[in-house]
């Protein structure tokens, strides 16, 4: 079981009472820090727990391996994905954190892991912030789950050449089959997370009271 110390992470302690738990899952190539201000931006005031990713590619941090650009090792996404959750709830043992109002946001490699999060540990998280996320678990239909109750929130690029606007479709069509509320946003730009998607995104996280 995965422990806190095992994931380099920084963690920022609520600034608001009664707060929710953001947990911030960078992109390829970025590290702890990288989304620190969007999970600001996102959560004024809440608790904020950002790990790294433990693979290295070339350098670059990330979450679990792929074969290559667009193909993941599945096998390792399921395993990898299985120590971030025990890290998660270690984590919530720790630092004190309610369990039941942790809430995942993500971008790219990132937002795909925490995808898997939502499908394969489908009691750890409250709701998801994802940008850039495709289904994750390429080429398998996921469990039968329960997801009702979880918030989800996707912000997509029309032209994003890395996670392809059908695979972010098929990922929002495979949480809302498992009862997920979701809310999907596209914007006409490709792999990033535009301005207007972070306002709405801002927008539903206030709405959803976590």
């Amino acid at each position: 079981m995965s422990g806190v110390d095992d994931f380099v992470h920084v963690f920022v302690p609520a600034a608001a009472p009664d707060a929710p738990t953001l947990l911030l899952l960078h992109g390829t190539g970025a590290d702890e820090h990288d989304l620190l201000p969007l999970g600001r931006a996102l959560a004024p005031g809440a608790a904020l727990l950002s790990p790294r990713g433990k693979v290295d590619e070339n350098g670059m941090n990330r979450w679990f391996r792929r074969l290559r650009e667009g193909v993941f090792d599945v096998e390792d996404l399921i395993e990898r994905t299985a120590e971030l959750a025990g890290f998660v709830t270690e984590a919530a043992r720790t630092y004190d954190l309610d369990p039941a109002r942790i809430v995942v946001s993500g971008f790219s490699n990132g937002a795909n892991t925490g995808a898997a999060l939502l499908l394969l540990h489908p009691h750890l998280l409250r709701g998801a912030a994802l940008f850039a996320a495709g289904a994750p678990l390429q080429g398998r239909e996921p469990d039968p789950v329960d997801l009702s109750g979880v918030r989800v929130f996707l912000g997509s690029g029309r032209t994003d050449p890395v996670t392809t606007l059908d695979q972010a479709r098929l990922l929002a069509s495979q949480l809302q089959d498992r009862g997920a509320r979701v809310r999907a946003e596209e914007h006409p730009g490709g792999h990033q997370i535009a301005p207007l998607v972070l306002d709405r995104a801002r927008a539903w996280f206030d709405d959803a009271r976590f």
